[in-house]
């Protein structure tokens, strides 16, 4: 294996690693931008009020976005597969 092809299966590992971890990290984002406007205009500053609904959005996108996630995963790493027995 050249260190082309290396260079190459790093950076087919980190787009696929972008792809599996945005629809989480979106979420989070939006709900924490929710939680912190709701905070802001009632003036509570529960320090619990900030985790439990992100904790709830993350694992309901998680059950959602896993089908997706773990056929990017399986498709990368079937592409890993075929490049070691085409060595």
């Amino acid at each position: 294996m050249t260190p082309i092809d290396v260079v190459d299966v790093m950076r087919e590992a980190i787009w696929v690693l972008l792809k599996v971890a945005s629809p989480i990290m979106l979420v989070a984002l939006g709900v924490g931008l929710i939680v912190a406007l709701f905070q802001a205009l009632t003036q509570i500053q529960e320090m619990t009020l900030a985790f439990v609904p992100k904790i709830l959005a993350i694992f309901l996108s998680l059950v959602v976005a896993f089908p997706f996630m773990i056929s990017s995963l399986i498709e990368l790493m079937e592409q890993i597969s075929q490049r070691i027995a085409a060595l």
